[in-house]
């Protein structure tokens, strides 16, 4: 017998694609979770009516499980006759409950012109509608302005002897309403100078400007301007009269072109008081007639919340 030993050496094969670890899949099956119950938590709240809200605020409020202000409950309220209880500062408020605004009445009985029931209507509802209706009706009547500026243009081009007063022309839409002035240019005047008596050419373009509002139900305010040249007689009679008696002329002109007479609201002079070119005071600009159709609509929201729906009235405009 051989005395030599048997080694056996076993091999072990290793296999590819071991595990890898799946630690990061439960980290974001974690994320995935959360995310899904936050959007699922902003659709409850969005769903959720305010009624509902104040419930669930009401429910975990401190006071929903105790009417006592103590842990025990207890008839002395966490005192007892000897001794101070549990104490707490006297402005700690053990819970916030939010008073809801009070629902319009209901009166079960009673019935409208159809036979329905009354039911209270949406405060938010009212307001939106008539803020709606405000609205519609304030952009009416600045179609009615706009329509009455192009037809007045339109007119002043359709007559060639006229053609050249179109620069005597101002229109233009202002907070206070639709205004139409009929001012002086370099060597064309409205009314001779120191006269109330208005030019031939200034009567047919007053006669324009009546044909163009006639059916409008807007009242009208007319105005009379001079420049800053001194003026005046041995009677007293200045600018202040020249511009009044000037407005009123204006106003008879209206009146005999079919003007209905209740239109006219205000008649005034103001002088040279608000000249439309204030860093000219002689300028003839300043010498003008404004008549302002006066709004019926307020304007529904601020002026200047709203840049480019009035052009900036300058001084005197």
């Amino acid at each position: 017998m051989s005395n030599e030993a048997i080694i056996v050496k076993k091999v072990v094969k290793k296999k590819g694609g071991g595990h890898h670890g799946g630690a990061w899949k439960v980290a974001y099956a974690d994320f995935v979770t959360a995310m899904m119950a936050f959007f699922l938590l902003l659709w409850l709240l969005n769903a959720t009516t305010e009624e509902q809200l104040q419930g669930i605020s009401n429910y975990f409020a401190p006071d929903s499980f105790s009417r006592s202000n103590s842990g025990a409950g207890g008839f002395f309220g966490g005192t007892v006759l000897d001794s101070d209880g549990n104490l707490r500062s006297a402005g700690d408020a053990v819970g916030t409950v939010v008073p809801l605004p009070p629902s319009p009445a209901i009166d079960p009985g009673r019935t409208n012109d159809a036979g329905e029931e009354d039911r209270p209507l949406d405060p938010l509802s009212e307001s939106s509608a008539a803020a709606e209706a405000a609205a519609q009706a304030f952009q009416n009547e600045e179609t009615r302005f706009i329509d009455a500026e192009f037809q007045l243009r339109q007119a002043l081009e359709d007559i060639p002897e006229l053609a050249q007063m179109q620069d005597s022309l101002i229109v233009e839409r202002t907070a206070e309403g639709l205004r139409i002035q009929l001012i002086d240019q370099q060597r064309m005047a409205m009314f001779p100078s120191g006269s109330a008596a208005p030019h031939e050419h200034t009567r047919r373009l007053l006669k324009l400007v009546a044909d163009a509002v006639r059916n409008m139900p807007n009242a009208i305010a007319l105005t009379g301007h001079t420049d800053g040249t001194a003026y005046g007689s041995e009677d007293n009679y200045g600018n202040w009269e020249l511009s009044s008696d000037r407005a009123n002329a204006a106003r008879r002109v209206l009146l005999n072109a079919g003007l209905a007479a209740d239109r006219i609201a205000e008649v005034t002079g103001r002088a040279n008081t608000e000249p439309l070119v204030a860093d000219d005071p002689t300028s003839p600009r300043n010498r003008r007639i404004s008549i302002l159709l006066q709004r019926q609509q307020p304007i529904p929201f601020r002026v200047g919340a709203a840049p480019g729906l009035f052009e900036p009235a300058g001084n005197g405009n």
